[in-house]
Order: structure tokens, then C-alpha cells, then sequence
């Protein structure tokens, strides 16, 4: 949780220990992937569960449980477009309906670089709440 913590309130503050390079690509791989690449040859592959359940939007339909903020239920979100959000970054609509969320260019670069962290941490809340990646049971 401290990794999730410390990435918002740079965000929020607009602080960063990395100095984000300049973009240089940033593509659709398929409605699972996203790639974004920068100017010192960094590039990130994110699949779009990630993206989804780290989505910068205040309403990202978040479960606040025991004060964890937790999304579940997305591991086969797709991406269904992209939109441009001037130099600034991109939004991303994804097929839950999500479309809120403005991924700023150098979001995506701490997404990159704490990934790892992000997934382990965003598992175990899961798992702690006893919910799940698997999206629930479709009503008869």
C-alpha cells in the first residue's frame, strides 16, 4: 500500500523521484495490451486489467472495504478506444464502460516502474478481501 500511497501523492502534488524522458510511442496492441514507449528507449507493455483497476479517475467503480479502495473483477476488461488528451496523455474507454480515467504520459512511466509492486499489492488486497480477478457469475 506505501508504493500506491506514495505514487498518488506525487501525482497529487506534482512530485516525482523519476525524471519522466519524453514519449516517443504509445499503441494498441490488441484490446488486451497497451505499449508506451519513451525517448531513452523505455517501453512499457500494460495489460488493460492493470491499467483498469489503476485508473487515475476518482469514480473508477472503487469498493472502499476496511479502507482498502479495491477493483475487482477485471481481469478480461478490454480496451475499446483511445482518445488524445491534447500533449497531456490519453483517456482510455474501456468495455466495463469506464471512460473517466486521463492517463497522463508520466502516470504511465510510474506505472512502468513499479508494476511489479502495483500487481502484488492490488493481488493481495484481493485476496485479503477474499474477491477476485475473475469477473462474478452472469445472473440466469
Amino acid at each position: 500500500m506505501f508504493v500506491i500511497t506514495r505514487l498518488i501523492c506525487r501525482r497529487i502534488h506534482g512530485t516525482s523521484d523519476v525524471t519522466v524522458p519524453k514519449l516517443s510511442g504509445f499503441s494498441i496492441l490488441s484490446p488486451k495490451h497497451v505499449e508506451v514507449e519513451y525517448a531513452d528507449d523505455t517501453k512499457f507493455k500494460f495489460s488493460s486489467e492493470f491499467l483498469r483497476v489503476n485508473s487515475p479517475a476518482a469514480d473508477g467503480k472503487i469498493r472502499s472495504i476496511g479502507g482498502d479502495k479495491v477493483i475487482s473483477g477485471r481481469r478480461y476488461v478490454g480496451i475499446m478506444s483511445a482518445e488524445p488528451v491534447g500533449n497531456y496523455g490519453v483517456r482510455l474507454v474501456f468495455d466495463d464502460l469506464h471512460r473517466t480515467g486521463i492517463y497522463p504520459w508520466d502516470y504511465f512511466y510510474e506505472l512502468g516502474s513499479n508494476k511489479f509492486n502495483l500487481m502484488r499489492n492490488y493481488i493481495k488486497t484481493l485476496q485479503k478481501h477474499r474477491l477476485s480477478r475473475e469477473p462474478p457469475p452472469r445472473r440466469k
